[in-house]
């Protein structure tokens, strides 16, 4: 097997995909039948720097060259030869945010990531402007706020992009995005699959006033959907990505996306009726819709899957951080007794310890919000743990409420889809860390959505390998075949899935810690206000 693999990597049949996540850049090398074959991967954190959430330019460009350097270590550990090219690329990272760059393409102010809650007018004012929501994480946000606050770098803008449109066009030298990456920047019309000319025009009559030397259509990336060729490899850029020299320069990219659309990638979940959720520092549930919402919703995103479908999105800010703060706890208390435990034992002991606890986690409630919460209207957050004299506070009960939390705000956004929208969900398919023990986070998913979720061998792969996927679709399609059907019959045709049915009693459950997270807001609330 090696030496056939051996054989594909020499002949540049290989597809890279790399994604920038919040926490991980990972590098997954795959093979003719999609498989991956070598992977590395940088763990990274964002910084808090001037109340704003921030990577910076060398955080950014070490992480990649790193993640780089361990996947083409692999290889040569695994198969003996030095990575010198591959049939194509992929780039992906956390959507949103905002960057901004001058004439002389050097960025204005640091890069702003999605987890910052500062744009809240400019969020409020383009969602009445345009009668479709405009969540605060979203770049045109970003960019209206910094105009609303009169910020000096405004006036120099040459071009603005994400994270991926960023990282593509320092390797290619082409201004571009997916189309589920730039759905996440300005609304998109789904018949062109191009940004909205309608909410253009009114944006830029909306700034008239400040007089500025750009119009939008200016400064933002032209957007391609899934299967275009989005340039190719520079010289410049071979160099930038492998630091080694040994990666050769002309290897065509797809277009570059975000981490919604390569979960979906990833999950095979582009198709109406299905949704996935990504559950790690955030949790995005996204759901392929067959029809329009009825109204705007501000806790929805809608965004597009890579080929330009309409998707709902209930994204929330905080998922599983304050989940691993307390298993670092019990992983200290573990060695302070002068026993090591492997992580994964330790994350499986206790993640089978909350399928013990009552249905409703016995009468606790806590909030994992690190940051603020802008599903729940918390533009600051304080992690927070409460029970009443009353509560049965056990292990069993502590970690089942704190695997509820993560997916609470979620929910919420969820329930506005099902419950009002009437929404109907045949599968959800869940990937992410939070499912790696079996059997725990994807029953209580069950329960939350009530729906069947499934998980697959792959998912642990997620979106490195989605993005990998679509870099793959991109040389490897037959004639018209469409992304669904490439998926289908060459990807996911012999995965083996594992489904869960939602347990009434989870499902009853869920509903009761709802009822005590809502009330419990007010809480958060008080904390976020007295607790500096």
């Amino acid at each position: 097997m090696s030496k056939q693999v051996k054989e594909v990597i020499e002949s540049g049949k290989t597809v890279l995909g790399i994604e920038l996540g919040s926490t991980r850049i990972k590098s997954v090398l795959i093979g003719e039948d999609n498989v991956a074959i070598a992977s590395g991967s940088h763990d990274w954190e964002n910084s808090y720097i001037d109340n704003i959430w921030t990577y910076s330019l060398e955080d950014i460009w070490n992480g990649l060259q790193d993640s780089y350097q361990k996947m083409a270590k692999d290889v040569k550990q695994q198969y003996g030869i030095p990575l010198k090219s591959v049939g194509a690329i992929g780039f992906s990272a956390m959507m949103h945010g905002y960057m901004a760059f001058d004439k002389d393409d050097e960025l204005l102010v640091p890069f702003r990531t999605w987890r910052n809650n500062i744009t809240g007018q400019a969020s409020t004012e383009l969602t009445k402007l345009f009668n479709y929501n405009i969540p605060q994480r979203w770049s045109i946000a970003h960019l209206y706020q910094a105009i609303l606050n009169k910020e000096e770098h405004v006036a120099d803008i040459q071009f603005q992009t994400t994270l991926a449109g960023y990282i593509h066009w320092k390797l290619t030298g082409e201004k571009v995005l997916g189309v589920g990456e730039a759905s996440g920047v300005f609304p998109i019309d789904l018949n062109t699959k191009k940004f909205n000319q309608r909410m253009i025009g009114q944006f830029n009559e909306l700034v008239a006033e400040n007089k500025l030397s750009w119009k939008l259509e200016d400064i933002f990336p032209d957007v391609l959907v899934a299967g275009e060729t989005a340039g190719t490899l520079t010289e410049e850029g071979a160099k930038l990505l492998d630091v080694s020299g040994e990666l050769q320069a002309g290897i065509p990219l797809c277009p570059p996306e975000g981490d919604a659309g390569t979960g979906m990638v990833a999950t095979n979940s582009i198709a109406q009726r299905t949704g996935n959720v990504s559950a790690g520092t955030s949790a995005f549930a996204m759901v392929v819709l067959e029809k329009d919402l009825s109204k705007v919703h501000p806790e929805i995103d809608l965004v597009t899957t890579p080929t330009g479908s309409l998707v709902a999105m209930a994204h929330s800010n905080n998922c599983t951080s304050d989940l691993n703060a307390w298993v670092g706890v019990f992983e200290e208390f573990s060695k302070a007794m002068g026993i090591n435990v492997d992580a994964n034992k330790l994350y499986e002991t206790l993640f089978n310890q909350a399928l013990k606890g009552d249905a409703d986690g016995g009468g606790l409630l806590s909030y994992g919000y690190l940051s603020g919460e802008h599903m729940t209207h918390f533009e600051e957050g304080r992690p927070l743990f409460v029970r009443s004299s009353e509560s049965n506070f056990n292990l069993a009960n502590f970690m089942r409420t704190h695997l509820f939390t993560a997916f609470g705000a979620m929910k919420i956004g969820m329930d506005i889809l099902l419950k009002e929208e009437g929404v109907e969900l045949d599968e959800v398919l869940g990937h992410g860390g939070i499912f790696k023990t079996e059997g725990v986070a994807q029953n209580l998913l069950a329960g939350a959505f009530n729906a069947p979720v499934s998980l697959m061998e792959t998912a642990g792969e997620g979106g490195a390998w989605g993005i990998a996927l679509l870099a793959s679709y991109m040389i490897n399609k037959d004639g018209s075949e469409s992304l669904e059907e490439y998926l289908n019959n060459k990807v996911f045709a012999d995965q083996e899935v594992k489904t869960v049915s939602p347990d009434p009693k989870d499902v009853e459950g869920f509903e009761q810690f709802m009822d005590r997270y809502k009330q419990g807001l007010a809480i958060e609330r008080t904390a976020v206000d007295h607790l500096k």
